[in-house]
């Protein structure tokens, strides 16, 4: 595969690229030679069966999982690879914790911090990693944790919050740290089905008012289908099918898309 470095890219390519991709454990390929691109401010869905590579797409992208082929590039610059000479080599770790700062990830299970309120949860790698002071980092925070509808919440630790109210202060803890690319990893799937709501809400109001350019792995079909520019169908490592929500749910082509979709819709 050619790895060389591009000098530059023109208006309109794409905030994320997967070229060729591939990971795996062992004998198990989990991404098969993925190619993917997302443009920015665009919102993508990620359905599919469970073990369809949905979730490593997320991992990968955030640097928690090597790749062991291809490379992943975020506006425009390498992030898995960095340039070395007339080509690539594997990233650093130095490289790596410079790049993803352009990426935030909010995961299944909360993953707050225990031992720090709601808002030192916000303020602590925007002090730490982004250099902020506590003044800057505190005003970020108060505004997102108001925007999430948690501002009240504020001086509470984890455990005194629902999970819908963690969730929400993870999201808000996640933009604490500006970035161009959000992932959400099932943030619903640890809720009670009376909290979700709320989740979702928080997630509509970014995609409508703040044009981030989001990447979210969900089995809310319903929600994928209302809030999403495209959806992307997963199975053994690769996109099977990809189009508009309105395509890809009413008019599936692939015949493993239609099998999904029959089973989980049925299931609702």
């Amino acid at each position: 595969m050619d790895t060389r470095h591009p000098q530059s890219l023109p208006d309109g390519s794409p905030l994320v690229r997967f070229a060729d991709v591939t990971k795996s454990y062992g004998d198990l390929t989990v991404l098969d030679k993925l190619n993917l691109d997302i443009a920015q401010n665009e919102m993508v869905s990620i359905i599919g069966p469970s073990g369809s590579g949905k979730t490593t797409v997320l991992r990968v992208l955030m640097t928690l999982e090597t790749i062991n082929d291809g490379v992943i590039y975020v506006d425009g610059e390498p992030l898995t690879h960095m340039p070395s000479g007339a080509g690539l080599e594997v990233a650093s770790e130095s490289y790596l914790r410079q790049r993803r700062s352009k990426i935030g990830m909010v995961f299944q299970q909360f993953n707050l911090f225990p031992h720090m309120t709601a808002l030192q949860n916000c303020i602590e790698a925007p002090m730490q990693v982004l250099g902020l002071s506590r003044d800057e980092a505190e005003e970020r925070a108060l505004d997102l944790l108001q925007m999430v509808g948690m501002d009240s919440k504020k001086d509470q630790h984890p455990t005194r919050l629902s999970g819908g109210q963690q969730q929400r202060v993870a999201i808000a803890r996640a933009l604490a740290m500006r970035p161009q690319v959000m992932l959400l990893d099932e943030v619903t799937s640890a809720l009670d089905p009376e909290v979700i709501g709320e989740v979702l809400n928080v997630i509509r109001s970014l995609n409508s008012e703040h044009n981030l350019t989001m990447i979210m792995v969900t089995h809310q079909m319903g929600f994928a289908r209302e809030i999403s520019d495209r959806v992307c169908f997963f199975y053994e490592g690769k996109i099977a099918e990809q189009g508009s929500p309105e395509k890809l749910f009413e008019d599936p082509q692939n015949e493993r898309t239609k099998q999904f979709l029959h089973a989980v819709l049925d299931a609702n």
